[in-house]
């Protein structure tokens, strides 16, 4: 088939169907893990008159980055023809995942509770901005606000500069990647029970989550974690010191890499320096500690501290830029851009996923489709004829 389903012959999620429901970035990243590991997965957007995909949107690098190895179909759910497709597809899907504000779905009747009276074995995955009720469910929410509402922009930053953004949807991400885990157990519980269920979180809660160790700081210790710029929170040292040339970010803080850190750099009377030789007393005295590292540091170029330490067992390296990361010849063996053709566009370089599995090859089967590439194909599928796609069509029931 030339719509690259054939490639997914062999991959562990074929013959699961996906209805796509997401907008932005949240939701879609949890479908791409889908996607990309061969489910069949159908998009569907609003025709554009209801505010579907435009040219430069669709276009674009981030949109294409989402939303390969899909389908496409435009349709309107708020008509009630539209809805009547979208439950007919809804009884032939084994999962449905949607990142609406929590109220939508209900609104328009393509709810849990909707779908699941037409098909019982569906699995329904939501991600909302702050959870599906209490006294923000009803809120719009996106990365960068629960960035802020759930704690990371306070610890994030140079101290005494105010709080700062993460430079990625960490929170986005961070919510499509759980709710991907999340649909997956539920299919894996359905092996055993027969039927769906309903798997949901928010941003809000995958950004609390990925507070992890500074989380439980204020819970088990009541301390309350501010900014620690380059360096790690209590782990000293961990972080970015200058060269000769540019920076270099290392970490030896626990007692091993500690000596085997000062051997490398010739100091080892630091291993014995009174209060230097613990662990609370490297972060007590952890702006000295910096600045003597500093001052060797930048003596030689960063390959060399690079080839030294590395030799010496120390995690360190070059930061790099996101060109510069690209190029990297460890990121380049990893193939982590990978090529596919455009019809339109022409050649593409992607992200690949970062999941390996033995014996079996990741890859870009197709390209990001256009808005409603597929929708005479996938009503065709349904049963619908020429004739009732072109009336559908006409009354911009799809497009």
């Amino acid at each position: 088939m030339s719509d690259g389903r054939n490639a997914a012959a062999r991959l562990p999620l074929t013959g699961l169907r996906v209805l796509d429901l997401t907008v932005a970035r949240a939701g879609p990243t949890c479908v791409r893990h889908l996607a990309d590991w061969g489910a069949e997965v159908i998009r569907i957007a609003p025709p554009a008159a209801e505010g579907g995909d435009i040219a430069g949107e669709q276009d674009g690098f981030d949109y294409q980055n989402l939303h390969r190895n899909k389908r496409a179909i435009q349709l309107d759910l708020k008509s009630p023809e539209g809805k009547a497709i979208f439950l007919r597809l809804a009884t032939t899907a084994d999962v449905v995942i949607e990142n609406m504000r929590a109220a939508v779905k209900y609104r328009l009747g393509v709810d849990y509770a909707s779908l699941r009276a037409v098909n019982p074995r569906i699995v329904y995955g939501s991600i909302s901005g702050f959870g599906q009720d209490g006294p923000y469910g009803h809120r719009a929410g996106v990365d960068q606000i629960a960035q802020g509402m759930g704690g990371l922009m306070s610890i994030t930053g140079i101290p005494g500069h105010g709080p700062v953004r993460v430079g990625i949807p960490i929170a986005d991400l961070t919510a499509g990647n759980l709710l991907a885990l999340a649909v997956m157990m539920a299919l894996f519980d359905r092996q055993r029970t027969g039927e769906g269920r309903w798997v949901h979180t928010s941003l809000l809660e995958a950004m609390v989550f990925m507070l992890d160790f500074q989380a439980s700081r204020w819970l088990l210790a009541q301390q309350v974690a501010g900014q620690a710029g380059n360096d790690h929170p209590t782990a000293i040292p961990t972080g970015v010191f200058p060269t000769a040339d540019r920076p270099i970010t290392l970490a030896a803080p626990s007692p091993r890499m500690w000596g085997r850190f000062c051997d490398a750099l010739g100091k080892s009377e630091w291993k014995t320096k009174p209060g230097w030789d613990t662990r609370d007393g490297r972060s007590a005295d952890r702006a000295t500690i910096n600045a003597e590292i500093a001052a060797v540091t930048a003596t030689r170029p960063s390959l060399h501290w690079i080839e030294v330490l590395d030799g010496a067992g120390i995690p360190c390296g070059h930061i790099n830029t996101i060109d510069q990361t690209f190029a990297d010849p460890q990121v380049q063996h990893l193939q982590m851009a990978k090529p596919v053709v455009h019809p339109r566009l022409g050649d593409q370089r992607l992200v690949r996923t970062p999941i390996n599995m033995s014996d079996l090859s990741w890859g870009i089967r197709t390209p990001t489709p256009d808005a409603g590439q597929h929708t005479d194909a996938v009503l065709a599928e349904l049963g619908l004829d020429a004739a009732a796609i072109a009336a559908l069509r006409a009354s911009r029931v799809v497009q």
